[in-house]
């Protein structure tokens, strides 16, 4: 399998990276409103055939050759010989390398992308993805079409990514989805930190069942598994619509 060219983003302009600041005008406002609406729509549209998929988190500055680089590719391979579809944020990094083991084996790798005026491109290993502008619509779309959530290191984004998912199946957003942090020596002062703050019961004994800590990447999956197993019935959206113009 070769790699697909990459195609041009869409250039952010002032109106979108000043969204957060106060009330605007009432014309203004509702303009958003309708991007965020059409953000969605595309993302629902690109991606609503992908699945069943497993997302991938982590840095996109990870380069290849780097240990992680090569623990997220192994990842990648790892759910396409489970069946599933390798989602990331559709980056560089842990992203890459999550999409090219899985489209190295002949299995399905999708994306989702942000649009950011740095770091950010679309990596050639995906059959299939989508650029989105704003982070929480990004995040939404990464979540909705998975069944498991794999960790590997990275900052600011993989840290919202991580909180955010275990947010939503500790208030059963998302029910018994599996919680895998690849990587020992990065997330066990995380992990110590989150055991803390269930000694001090701002979370539950419960809230860390789902979540695994491990370096081993067979040990990863027989826990995802295990959990998918036992409590969905993966199924695959129906055939495209021709007269929605709608594509696998």
């Amino acid at each position: 399998m070769t790699a697909k060219p990459l195609t041009a983003l869409p250039v952010l302009n002032k109106g979108e990276i000043h969204y957060l600041d106060g009330p605007k005008s009432r014309h203004f406002e509702f303009g958003f409103a309708l991007k965020v609406f059409w953000e969605f729509i595309r993302g629902f549209r690109a991606l609503h055939f992908v699945g069943p998929c497993i997302t991938v988190f982590g840095s996109a500055r990870f380069k290849d050759g780097h240990e992680y680089f090569k623990k997220a590719e192994e990842v990648g391979r790892a759910i396409a010989q489970m069946g599933f579809t390798t989602m990331t944020g559709g980056g560089p990094g842990i992203m890459e390398a999550a999409n090219k083991g899985a489209f190295e084996v002949g299995g399905r790798s999708v994306g989702c992308n942000i649009v950011l005026p740095f770091e950010q491109h679309p990596n050639p290993y995906m059959h299939k993805w989508v650029n989105i502008r704003y982070f929480f619509v990004r995040k939404v779309l990464l979540l909705k079409y998975s069944y498991g959530f794999i960790i590997l290191p990275g900052g600011w984004g993989t840290m919202d990514e991580l909180f955010e998912t275990l947010t939503l199946v500790q208030t059963k957003v998302m029910h018994n989805f599996p919680v895998v942090l690849i990587g020992r020596n990065y997330f066990q002062p995380l992990m110590d930190y989150l055991h803390f703050m269930e000694t001090q019961k701002t979370i539950s004994p419960d809230d860390l069942k789902l979540v695994l800590l491990t370096d081993d990447v067979d040990e990863a999956m027989a826990h995802v598994r295990k959990y998918i197993e036992s409590n969905y019935k993966v199924t695959k959206k129906d055939k495209p619509s021709w007269w929605l113009f709608e594509k696998v």
